[in-house]
């Protein structure tokens, strides 16, 4: 088997408010670093209120790289801490 990794460099974190899902969809991308992907954007519906709250993380990550081993257990056994698996394939 053969896989890619890629390595996430850097994270950050904004926190939004908004009327609509569209509105804090709209509001994360305009807080989107260049560079970066956003990882991570659970809503909140607060109690009593027409207002939704989201955390939005971003992520920019580098550094594809490819390894090999016989099975999956092996595969995962394999990647560096911090690292995340993307594909995995037939070699």
């Amino acid at each position: 088997m053969l896989i890619g990794l890629m390595r996430p460099v850097e994270t950050t974190s904004v926190a939004v408010e908004g009327a609509s899902l569209e509105e804090i969809q709209t509001q994360l991308e305009a807080h989107r670093p260049a560079g970066f992907d956003l990882i991570s954007s659970p809503v909140e519906m607060i109690k009593g209120a027409a207002v939704l709250k989201s955390v939005g993380t971003y992520a920019r990550r580098d550094q594809v790289t490819e390894i090999q081993a016989d099975d999956l257990d092996a595969l995962h056994a394999k990647v560096p801490e911090g690292w995340q698996l993307l594909n995995v394939r037939s070699a």
